[in-house]
Formats: C-alpha cells, sequence, structure tokens
C-alpha cells in the first residue's frame, strides 16, 4: 500500500496540467494511466490531418502557452511535440499501464482508497490518497449507437478514434455517422481521397469558420452572449447562407449559448460544407436499418456502403470505477455542479477537463484544483 497526499487518475492534458499545478505548488502527488504513454488519444488515436479547432491562446495548458512562431491554429503533431515539452518541462512522471478498478472513500481515515490492476505484472496495487483528482476526461470511452441490424453489417465498422486517413478508402462507399466537428472533417477528407462519401446529419447544427469562433471567443470577454451569438450566426449567414436546402439546419440558439449551456459545440468548417454544396458529400438523414451492406434511412432512401465510421463521441466512465462519484459526479459520469463550480466537489474529490469547455477549460480546472488543494493542506499545516 502506498500513501499520497494526491492521486490523479489519467495522464491526458487534463492529468499533466493537473500535475503542473500541484509540483508549482510543491505538493506531492502521482499519475495513475491505463494507457502505455501519456496524452494517448493525441498520439494513437487522432486522424492525420487534424489541427486544433481554436486559436493557440485558447490552448496551452497552465504556465506554457505557445511559442510566439508556431502558426494560430496548431496541428496535432505540433501539439503532441508541445506535449512532450510539457512534461519534460515539469519533470511528470506518470505510472503507466495501471488500470484502476476501484475508489472509494474510507470515512473512518477520512482518505480515499484507490486500487488500480498493474498491467503488466497482474498484481493490484492498493493507494491510499488525501485527495482524488478524476484526470480521466470526458473523451475515456467511445461511444456507438445501437442501431437496428448493426451485426449484421457485412463491410467495416470502426469508431472514429480509429481513423486514420481517406487514404485506405479510396474507391469506396463510406458512411459517416455524426455531424459534430470530427465527423465533418473527417467526411470531408474521405472525399479528398475520392471516396463516394454520405453523412448523417440528424440534428440541427451551427456551421462557423475558426476565424468566426476566436472573434466570438474574444467578444465574449466583453459582451453579452446574446450578443456575440447574434454576430455569430449573421457572420455564419453571409459566409454559407441557407444550408437548409443541403440538409443542414440551424439551431433556434447560438452557438455560443449551446456551448456554454449544453456543451455543444458548432461544427468549424474545413471545406466541407463546398463539398456538400457540390454533392461531392451527400447529405443523408437517420438510419431506420441496416441489412448486410445495405442502410436504410428514415426517409425511406436505401444505400449500400463498404464502410460505416461513427463519429458518435466519446463518454465518460469514470462512474464504472469511481464507487462514491457522487461526491462530485453525476450518473452520466460528468459534473453535478453547474459551470463555474463543477471541478470540486465533497470529501477531496475533485474533476479536472469534463466541462465541455476544451484545454482553455482543462487549464482552469487544473489551476483551481491545485489552489484549492493548497489551501486545504496549508490550513491543515497553521493548526
Amino acid at each position: 500500500m502506498e500513501e499520497i497526499v494526491v492521486l490523479i487518475v489519467g495522464a491526458g492534458p487534463s492529468g499533466l496540467a493537473t500535475s503542473a499545478c500541484l509540483s508549482v505548488h510543491s505538493i506531492p502527488h502521482i499519475i495513475l494511466e491505463k494507457e502505455d504513454i501519456y496524452a494517448s488519444l493525441w498520439k494513437k488515436r487522432a486522424y492525420d490531418r487534424l489541427k486544433l479547432h481554436l486559436a493557440k491562446e485558447f490552448c496551452s495548458l497552465p504556465f506554457k502557452p505557445h511559442s510566439p512562431d508556431s502558426p494560430t491554429y496548431i496541428p496535432k503533431d505540433m501539439f503532441v511535440d508541445y506535449l512532450d515539452d510539457y512534461v519534460k518541462t515539469f519533470n511528470i512522471q506518470p505510472k503507466y499501464q495501471r488500470h484502476v478498478e476501484s475508489a472509494s472513500y474510507d470515512e473512518a481515515d477520512g482518505k480515499w482508497r484507490i486500487e488500480a490492476k498493474n498491467v503488466l505484472t497482474g498484481g493490484v496495487e492498493v493507494y491510499v490518497a488525501e485527495f482524488l483528482v478524476v484526470a480521466s476526461g470526458e473523451n475515456s470511452g467511445k461511444y456507438i449507437p445501437e442501431l437496428p441490424g448493426l451485426d449484421s453489417f457485412s463491410g467495416e465498422t470502426l469508431h472514429s478514434s480509429e481513423y486514420k486517413s481517406g487514404a485506405k478508402y479510396e474507391n469506396k462507399e463510406v458512411l459517416v455517422v455524426g455531424c459534430g466537428n470530427s465527423g465533418m472533417e473527417i467526411a470531408y477528407d474521405l472525399s479528398n481521397y475520392g471516396v463516394q462519401t454520405a453523412i448523417v446529419i440528424r440534428n440541427p447544427v451551427h456551421v462557423v469558420t475558426k476565424e468566426i469562433v476566436r472573434v466570438g471567443m474574444i467578444f465574449s470577454k466583453y459582451l453579452p452572449i446574446f450578443i456575440v451569438d447574434i454576430m455569430a450566426v449573421l457572420m455564419s449567414k453571409i459566409l454559407y447562407g441557407d444550408l437548409s436546402k443541403y440538409g443542414i439546419r440551424r439551431p433556434t440558439k447560438g452557438p455560443f449559448h449551446l456551448k456554454a449551456t449544453a456543451g455543444r459545440a458548432p461544427v468549424i468548417d474545413v471545406g466541407t460544407v463546398a463539398k456538400i454544396k457540390s454533392k461531392e458529400i451527400k447529405v443523408v438523414p437517420a438510419i431506420s436499418s441496416i441489412d448486410g451492406k445495405k442502410v436504410l434511412f428514415e426517409d425511406g432512401a436505401e444505400r449500400e456502403f463498404d464502410v460505416i465510421v461513427f463519429a458518435t463521441g466519446y463518454r465518460s466512465v469514470a462512474n464504472n470505477w469511481l464507487k462514491d462519484f457522487k461526491h462530485v459526479l453525476n450518473e452520466t459520469g460528468m459534473p453535478k455542479n453547474d459551470f463555474p463550480h463543477h471541478w470540486k466537489g465533497e470529501k477531496n474529490l475533485y474533476c479536472c477537463g469534463l466541462s465541455r469547455r476544451g484545454l482553455f477549460g482543462v487549464s482552469m480546472d487544473a489551476s483551481a484544483i491545485a489552489d484549492d488543494i493548497k489551501k486545504v493542506v496549508t490550513g491543515k499545516m497553521n493548526k
């Protein structure tokens, strides 16, 4: 059994940022990571053409801004290099291949007991911590919806986290399910390789550019959200016109309002809309059922596909191992408290990176968590 002041679960950007902030305060801690490397989502499960959707000033971790000569919108590989340098700068040393199986609060001792399986040895390690930080992220478990007949599909199915490049699917018929940023960009990438591409767009979605988002985020510091939304929607209408004729409906609420209240990000267009307008990418409605390679849609149309890519997002799986999750999370594994108080729970339990505000939110959470732990620790020492 190992006793520690703070235990962090997860070595993605959330865990790394929390570790750095705790180190600045000289607070002892360890990180348990189930993979064999930090930032595994970025290093192993990001498609080739990915760039950060937000400008670099909104995508840095605490105490380390991006270099002035780096591009405004940073490519995936450059961001991975940034994380590598971040780990070296703060001497972050996670314990890898530790699969946390349970974490529960001991009322008698007033501490957290964490059990983790060492994948290398097969043994179970026990840790006792005064503070516990859930930093496994909102993207910890991939989600694929249950569709009638999906098991019968005779082609290839994959989640967006497994997608790398459209080069593999040249001259094939591919259906992308999901119209968020990943789905729209994957559809664009597939089309660039000559793939016959269709994308399921079920729900209304805002389509904007990176520049609209950047301007909106700057103005949101000084203006009410509803005014920023009016500006953003107006700019989108000027750039794209009426997209409803192409199967893309605009939500009634504004893009920044939806992001702040529901965590729903607008689609940042990388060129997909132009391909939809030119019919290089076909928009289709929701799937009704699947039979072999044949997909039946809710409008009665049917079409055969060789591949289905599910860009249907992720789910937090923290509730699977966090037995006393009710102290900080709800039944879905997301914060039970509203922003901006979401990161702090009861019994010295915290969550980082679950605010649905990207890397900007991660930095805010990590700084707040470390400052709060420092305050509690200092208070105990002064008694």
